[in-house]
């Protein structure tokens, strides 16, 4: 659990390293992640409704000085949506929208039609299973498209950008997810082990980045600067802001149930990277039954941020 969305590409049947997903055991990990994260995507879903419902300076898609018109929203698109649990946000934040959830996987798009159902949003929200960019062609335009973690498993981030802003409707605004802070969730010194498990955890999470980012199909070695790849795919009026998830310790019994698994999942993916007494403290974390386990000592939080990058198309 990190900025970089470090559990397996939701997007594929395989993670990058040829592994088969279970997704009966990945899609309720998502979901209950997506599910704790709200209180954030609350707070971007009230940013992007009032980016959406203000006028401001055009920056030349048309005369000098005229104002971008206000968008009502009637359609948004959620690339990369997961279960679905952002999907069902956006539906609300934006009522009078119809909402389609685009992924990859169709396990995850029926978590998302059924979590729809439950909430009384089936008429609203609509599910389309294609891989990213290429796959969205039958959709046309929308007046929000919103993507999460999800582009930067795509090799050439540019180009997918420039392929979202194309489905753009006039004035419509694309955000884009990506960056901020890893999560922060351990005490420094847990009282076992080694202290500064969380930074080697890290350091081990960035390096899979590394490398799984190298091994995508048409990987480019590009700088990763997320609002110049809005700017030159002809979008304006650019924003970026950073939202903050707070949850004190002592966390709820879910989302110490997230971290327990969080924390078995970076023992799947770094052992090789992590040394034998981080991963003998690793085994204790994860324990249950262990009274220094994640899900039994009282000083485990959750704190993280999350940067989203906006820009809008021209009016014509």
């Amino acid at each position: 659990m990190s900025s970089h969305d470090r559990p397996a590409p939701r997007h594929h049947a395989s993670d990058h390293s040829g592994a088969t997903i279970d997704w009966e055991v990945l899609g309720p990990y998502l979901e209950r992640g997506a599910e704790i994260q709200a209180p954030l995507h609350e707070q971007v879903a009230a940013w992007l409704r009032a980016l959406l419902s203000t006028t401001g300076p055009d920056d030349g898609s048309a005369a000098v000085g005229a104002p971008s018109r206000a968008v009502t929203v009637r359609r948004v698109l959620d690339v990369g949506s997961g279960p679905g649990v952002v999907s069902c946000l956006l539906a609300r934040a934006f009522p009078d929208a119809e909402v389609c959830a685009v992924d990859a996987t169709e396990a995850l798009l029926a978590r998302a039609r059924a979590r729809a159902e439950r909430l009384g949003l089936a008429d609203r929200i609509h599910t389309h299973c294609a891989e990213v960019p290429h796959g969205l062609d039958p959709l046309g335009g929308a007046d929000l498209i919103w993507s999460s973690k999800a582009l930067h498993h795509v090799g050439d981030q540019r180009a997918v950008v420039a392929a979202l802003a194309g489905h753009l409707r006039p004035g419509g605004l694309l955000a884009i997810a990506e960056g901020g802070l890893a999560p922060r969730f351990l005490p420094r010194d847990l009282g076992i082990g080694r202290p500064g498990l969380q930074a080697r955890l890290d350091a081990a999470a960035e390096d899979w980045f590394t490398e799984m980012r190298a091994a995508l199909p048409d990987a480019t070695d590009t700088l990763e600067d997320w609002p110049a790849f809005l700017a030159n795919a002809g979008l304006r009026t650019p924003s970026t802001r950073s939202f903050l998830l707070d949850l004190p310790a002592p966390l709820p019994d879910d989302a110490r149930r997230h971290l327990q698994a969080t924390l078995g999942r970076a023992v799947e993916s770094h052992r090789e990277r992590l040394d034998p007494d981080d991963l003998s403290t690793l085994t204790r974390l994860t324990d249950p039954h262990d009274p220094a386990g994640v899900t039994r000592r009282p000083d485990v939080f959750l704190l993280s941020a999350q940067t989203v990058h906006t820009a809008r198309a021209p009016e014509q």
